[in-house]
């Protein structure tokens, strides 16, 4: 279960993640930014933070403090959920087990997340770094009344450029960790068991994720841009960095167990490698994902598009599970040779393209029967 941050990102923030309806296929359901924005004003302007925080189910009593002291904070912790989901679809858009959000579900992926897969162990790395990235970027953009640029990036500093003044606005990242540290974790801190160990070291995982990405931006100051004295700044990088380091660390997790003392991880098996702090972590072996599987959270992959031609796990062969595949001819309609008019409009003619779509065949009747 996604505790915690799912229930808001779902209860509060992301309502409409519900109304928007299962996503079937790898198209994000994300509702707008000002669907989004008058939803929240509207729910806090009616019940106030305190009411809405004591009727998040799920929220163990720090995240309900936290929710009630930092209503401003938990609004860039709706909007990271949105930033992360979508990102989450997008790195798993050719695979079988795409990211799905599920309707009325409070955990957002539904049963996936009791396992404690490969699955879950990006899912909760990739929120936690949602979170981190979301409330930093609030801090200094000045939608925060807590925080704002980075006040430890002060004074002189060099590169392999030279020298150079810190200036502008860093992005305040200490306080955007800290504080996805402090409500994030909230819930595995008082389990103190193996699952809340392996949620814990993923979440870890994600927030450092974003840390490694800062980036140092820099404007001259000299005679014709001559670059004599620089002012730089540290910024965030766009989100898609972090969520493609996220991805090759679900390609290299590794599967560990708990120690006896159930402080820390060991090798699953003889000869595994042992995991670092950079590796996400994960102890249950994953479904295959081919046909509905209600116990296993698997939606399975009947209806989903595939590729005649790839050979990689988007193609019909890996994503139909040897299903094979119903081809549909269809027509689409696209804008095409777009031309400016002086002035001001661009205008385009409307496209044909006939193509054929390739959709997943459902498996036999006999065999969903055995996984349900």
């Amino acid at each position: 279960m996604l505790d915690g941050l799912g229930v808001v990102a779902v209860s509060i923030f992301g309502i409409q993640l519900k109304t928007e309806g299962s996503l079937r296929t790898a198209v994000p359901g994300i509702p707008t930014q000002s669907a989004f924005d008058k939803c929240l004003q509207r729910y806090i302007g009616a019940l106030g933070a305190r009411v809405i925080c004591d009727n998040i189910p799920g929220l163990v009593s720090r995240q309900r403090q936290l929710c009630q002291r930092y209503p401003d904070i938990m609004r860039s912790v709706g909007e990271g959920a949105r930033e992360w989901i979508r990102e989450c679809q997008h790195q798993f858009r050719h695979h079988r087990w795409n990211c799905t959000t599920l309707d009325r579900d409070h955990t957002v992926f539904g049963r996936v997340m009791l396992r404690s897969s490969r699955e879950a162990a990006f899912v909760y790395a990739i929120s936690s770094a949602g979170v981190v990235h979301a409330i930093t970027r609030a801090c200094s953009q000045g939608e925060l009344s807590v925080c704002s640029c980075d006040p430890y990036t002060r004074g002189r500093h060099h590169d392999q450029r030279g020298d150079f003044d810190w200036g502008g606005c860093s992005d305040n990242i200490h306080y955007g960790v800290r504080f996805a540290k402090a409500f994030v974790d909230a819930k595995e801190k008082r389990l103190k068991d193996a699952r809340a160990l392996m949620n814990l070291h993923n979440n870890r995982c994600g927030r450092t994720a974003v840390r490694r990405f800062l980036k140092l931006e820099c404007k001259c100051h000299g005679v014709s841009g001559s670059c004599t004295l620089r002012t730089c700044w540290r910024a965030l990088s766009d989100f898609r960095r972090t969520g493609d380091y996220l991805r090759r660390r679900y390609d290299g997790a590794v599967q560990v167990m708990a120690t006896q003392d159930g402080a820390n991880f060991t090798a699953a098996r003889q000869g595994y490698r042992r995991a670092t702090r950079t590796d996400l972590v994960y102890f249950d072996n994953s479904p295959d994902y081919c046909v509905l599987d209600k116990a296993a959270g698997s939606l399975g992959t009947a209806g989903r598009v595939c590729s005649k031609t790839s050979k990689g796990t988007d193609g019909c062969e890996i994503m139909c599970c040897g299903r094979g595949y119903d081809t549909t001819r269809v027509t689409r309609v696209t804008q095409c040779e777009c031309k400016f008019h002086w002035c001001c409009a661009v205008r385009c003619k409307e496209c044909r393209n006939t193509v054929d779509v390739h959709t997943c065949k459902a498996p036999k009747k006999a065999e969903w029967l055995d996984q349900t």
